[in-house]
């Protein structure tokens, strides 16, 4: 690293930082600016921030050392976060959480479950889940930004300089640790200072550098992979198909993939889920409740997995010339990190870090600022201070910051690996909660004692699970799932159903389809349409008019089930084709890559009469 690289990334920290006290008095004014930035943040800003609050170093890493180990395969491996979800934010999950108007996930479950007992429980049971989940994904962040720091900056140089032992120690043995918390603190500064507008803000500047970076690192891997080098890749490297099994993994590191077949069975049934389920990383949920309207919302949910492209070109350039011998890397979650420091020349080496720096503290930022809101409005305020003022709510959000902060800190320092943290995270805490909020959308007699109960017993089955690190991530995810799901159902129907005003208000407000029949009878409505939306059928120029304001109504504001499945699955295919075709390219397969565009472009095309056209109206939810 050259003084020049130094010189940038410190110019880009005093730049985010110096942004957070520029934004302090906007975000101070109340809860609703400091959370949702007044709900008057424009949607490809919102979709900006939400995607690159995704591009994050820690799970960057763990992308390309999966591409080490799996090649083109390990696709099939990110169905378990969900990569797709920017399928179902478009179709209709986007367009439900803005309907619901509140400012928090869990303040959701009012306007689901109602007030009373468990109702309470609900929303107070996914507060504590969301907390545990966003400390859990700090510490996964300090995982991977320590690791990736530590290739750049020398702190164990700085040893000799100092006679005191414990100093030494931890210059030299936890170099990692040291740098982490350097820099989780420099974040955690500008988050409190600034709320939901600094973490914008900033974001879109982020997102400008990560692309150029993104682009200019793939260029790099695209002009030095020649045929004769991209010839040394394992048999099959470049192929997506599924064996059951990769026998050639048994007994190695790599063991856990062995049964590669049955792994990704679970991960896709895991990221199906997760998706039905609504936003998943608790940041996700706050984008879309802070958009102006629900016609806005689904622009969020297109836009979002958008600005993610370059990033898999990036990903896999990376990933090629360690597969190829050019970078001589060994170790696969430090790839990313050793690779930039070897082809990257000053001054771009340094821009391009300020970048992926700047994707850490994008996603810790948009973690911290949601996990936040949970501890304040969801715990703090209902059971300890529910006269709380304005200015009281926000100077407790500063300290909710720290202590959240500061157990994500203990979470990761405790963690052996980036792969260990993440898969817990995943399979088996996300296993533990991913069907209550399943069933919450779908099925009207789940009431807040089954979500509570079902989401609780899920989160300590999960926490059993840390007992047996051993155990295959297909026998734990289904486990777990099944235990949830039997004590959500068998809870939910020993108890009193929701209050019937609760239902038919949330029928009315978010109109969500599934088994929602006897509500919709309730309140004087037809169920969500199958497919299309009936004809007018005139009578006179007067109830004609009538017929069709009707019908233009029930066009804008209800999903038709069959064609948001539709909607789900082409956009599935546009955005698997525009992740797939930078990734060929790159490696100078033209040919998959060719394929790829065009499915993309003509699933993007199909969109335009199935989807964009049925958009809410302005003003509109």
């Amino acid at each position: 690293m050259s003084s020049v690289d130094y010189g940038i990334i410190l110019i880009y920290f005093a730049v985010v930082i110096g942004l957070g006290f520029w934004y302090q008095k906007r975000a101070s004014k109340s809860l609703r600016a400091y959370f949702l930035g007044g709900r008057n943040i424009h949607w490809l800003a919102l979709a900006m921030s939400g995607s690159v609050s995704n591009f994050d170093i820690t799970g960057t890493m763990w992308i390309i050392s999966i591409l080490y180990v799996l090649g083109m395969k390990s696709m099939w491996h990110h169905w378990m976060w969900g990569f797709l979800m920017g399928a179902f934010f478009l179709s209709y999950m986007g367009k439900w959480v803005r309907r619901s108007n509140v400012m928090t996930a869990a303040e959701w479950m009012k306007t689901r479950f109602g007030s009373d007992s468990g109702g309470k429980l609900a929303r107070t049971a996914y507060a504590l889940m969301a907390v545990l989940t966003l400390a859990s994904f700090i510490g996964y962040a300090y995982q991977g930004i320590g690791k990736f720091a530590s290739v750049y900056i020398p702190l164990e140089s700085l040893a000799q300089y100092t006679s005191i032992p414990w100093l030494q120690t931890m210059l030299t043995e936890y170099e990692p640790d040291c740098l982490a918390v350097l820099i989780i603190g420099i974040t955690t500064l500008y988050v409190v200072l600034g709320g939901l507008y600094s973490v914008v803000v900033t974001d879109i500047i982020q997102t400008v550098i990560l692309t150029l970076g993104s682009i200019f690192i793939a260029y790099i891997a695209f002009s030095k992979l020649t045929p004769e080098l991209l010839s040394t890749l394992p048999q099959d490297w470049t192929s997506l198909s599924v064996p059951w099994r990769i026998k050639e993994f048994a007994g190695t590191d790599n063991a856990d993939f062995q049964f590669f077949g049955a792994l990704v069975i679970v991960w896709v049934l895991k990221g199906l889920l997760l998706n039905a389920g609504g936003p998943a990383q608790m940041y996700d949920f706050q984008r879309f409740l802070a958009a102006r309207d629900a016609r806005d919302a689904a622009k969020i949910g297109a836009a979002w997995s958008f600005f993610l492209i370059v990033r898999w070109a990036m990903a896999i350039g990376i990933a090629l010339l360690a597969v190829t011998g050019v970078a001589g890397v060994t170790d696969s979650e430090k790839v990313m990190p050793l690779v930039l420091l070897k082809f990257l020349p000053a001054g771009i080496r340094g821009i391009v870090i300020a970048g992926l720096l700047a994707a850490f503290m994008s996603t810790f930022s948009s973690t911290v600022n949601s996990g936040a809101s949970f501890i304040v409005r969801d715990i703090w305020q209902p059971y300890f201070r529910p006269q709380a003022n304005e200015k009281e709510s926000v100077r407790f959000s500063y300290l909710a910051t720290l202590l959240l902060v500061l157990v994500g800190v203990g979470i990761g320092f405790q963690a052996r690996s980036i792969a260990q943290i993440w898969s817990w995270i995943m399979m088996a805490l996300g296993g533990g909660v991913v069907i209550p909020n399943v069933l919450r959308w779908y099925w009207w007699r789940m009431n807040g004692w089954g979500y509570a109960l079902g989401t609780l017993g899920g989160m300590l089955l999960s926490l059993v699970v840390l007992f047996f690190p051993g155990a295959p991530v297909y026998y734990v995810f289904p486990s777990v799932c099944a235990a949830s799901l039997f004590a959500s159902i068998a809870v939910s129907l020993a108890t009193q159903p929701t209050d019937l005003d609760i239902l038919v208000s949330f029928y009315k407000t978010v109109r969500p389809f599934g088994m929602w029949k006897p509500i919709a009878g309730k309140a004087g409505l037809s169920p969500v349409p199958a497919f299309s939306v009936p004809a007018p059928v005139v009578t006179s120029p007067q109830v004609a008019q009538v017929q069709v304001r009707a019908v233009e109504e029930l066009s804008s504001g209800s999903e038709s089930v069959l064609r948001t499945i539709l909607n789900v699955v082409l956009a599935m295919l546009a955005i698997t084709g525009l992740y797939l075709f930078p990734m060929y390219l790159v490696g100078h397969w033209y040919l998959n890559s060719i394929i790829w565009f065009v499915l993309a472009i003509a699933a993007i095309l199909a969109l335009k009469y199935t989807w964009y056209k049925f958009l809410p109206a302005p003003g509109k939810n």
